[in-house]
């Protein structure tokens, strides 16, 4: 028994599917296996600079009041010992600790040793939820799911904590998505998480609008970033989306009009005096050009004097280069994802994003 010529060209065909297939799957897995080695060790470095703070928490402990150095050693034991479900609260409760204290009654080394552990711990971090951030990128493709490609791993979560005032990273040693150290707050650690919807709003020409503003609590800190704001009690998601985009540029969009969410960033950042735990999640809407207005602005919105501007893919890219703060941080390669969703050329699928 022959086979017929176009017998033989289907199998082959298929051999060359299966063949080709087999060899993206092999080379996503190896990627994920490596991805979560990355994570791992960006972990282990992270709690090695979290265990070297609470050695020089504790060594702060004994240099100032009973009272205030019992409670501080306390905590920084305690956060040592916090597994990893509890670390953070832990090591937020340290920091917050950290922040009361008053560094003009310490020696100059262990002022300057504190600085070096603070420092260290920013950088492990940063590049700790950068790992996770790429990580979970892959994992969470729908077909990296549907082949089960990421195994039995778990996946890795973002650590995310508030520096004590004071703490700054050199730019060279570690820049920002923006060039740029963050700011660090004094204030209380948060006790719950805030809810926020966000909205990138696009133009018919591609062009992203965006709002500068400032910190009423540090006026000379600006920063940009995408319309949106906490979702209020008993409101959904999109209703928070469509009014946040009315109050911050007094354009009126349909429900129909807006696609996500599609990201879901999580940070922890001082504002106005306190310390915020923000998780954001992302809408994109495309509508035609307009001139925003101010008349919705809130009475905090106008204490951080807000000007809206439009900006196209390579403006957005020009104001990350030249150290403007803008935020999301991912937001330059992440305008053609939103662009596409906004034109329902692309499903939008919950990733997290920095």
């Amino acid at each position: 028994m022959t086979l017929s010529a176009l017998t033989i060209l289907v199998l082959a065909l298929v051999a060359a599917l299966v063949i080709t297939v087999g060899f993206w799957a092999y080379s996503v897995a190896n990627r994920l296996d490596r991805l979560h080695v990355r994570s791992d060790l960006s972990w282990l470095a992270l709690d090695a600079a979290l265990a070297r703070r609470a050695v020089v928490a504790r060594s702060i402990a004994a240099s100032i009041s009973a009272t205030e150095g019992r409670n501080l050693a306390h905590l920084a034991d305690a956060a040592e010992r916090a597994d990893r479900t509890h670390r953070e609260d832990a090591e937020n409760a340290l920091s917050a600790a950290l922040a009361k204290v008053d560094t003009d009654r310490l020696r100059s080394p262990l002022v300057a040793e504190l600085a070096d552990a603070e420092a260290r711990v920013l950088i492990a971090r940063r590049f700790h939820n950068d790992a996770v951030r790429d990580t979970l990128a892959l994992r969470t493709r729908r077909t990296v799911q549907w082949l089960h490609l990421g195994g039995t791993a778990p996946l890795p979560t973002y650590f995310e904590i508030a520096e004590r005032a004071g703490t700054s990273v050199p730019v060279s040693a570690t820049p920002t998505a923006t060039g740029t150290p963050t700011q660090n707050s004094p204030s209380p650690v948060p006790d719950r998480m805030r809810t926020s919807a966000r909205v990138v709003l696009l133009d018919d020409a591609g062009r992203v609008l965006l709002l500068r503003g400032h910190d009423p609590a540090t006026p000379d800190s600006h920063f940009w970033f995408t319309v949106g704001g906490a979702v209020e009690p008993g409101e959904s998601l999109l209703d928070a989306a469509i009014r946040e985009v009315t109050e911050e540029t007094g354009l009126h969009v349909e429900p129909e009009q807006v696609f996500g969410p599609m990201w879901r960033r999580v940070a922890v950042f001082p504002f106005n005096g306190e310390v915020l735990h923000s998780e954001e999640l992302f809408f994109a809407v495309q509508v035609p050009a307009f001139e925003p207005g101010a008349d919705g602005f809130t009475e905090l919105e106008r204490r951080m004097h807000l000007e809206h501007r439009w900006f196209d893919p390579s403006g957005v890219r020009e104001l990350v280069q030249s150290g403007e703060s803008v935020y999301p941080q991912d937001l330059p390669r992440l305008l053609d994802e939103a662009r596409a969703v906004a034109a329902r050329h692309r499903a939008p699928e919950v990733r997290a994003i920095r």
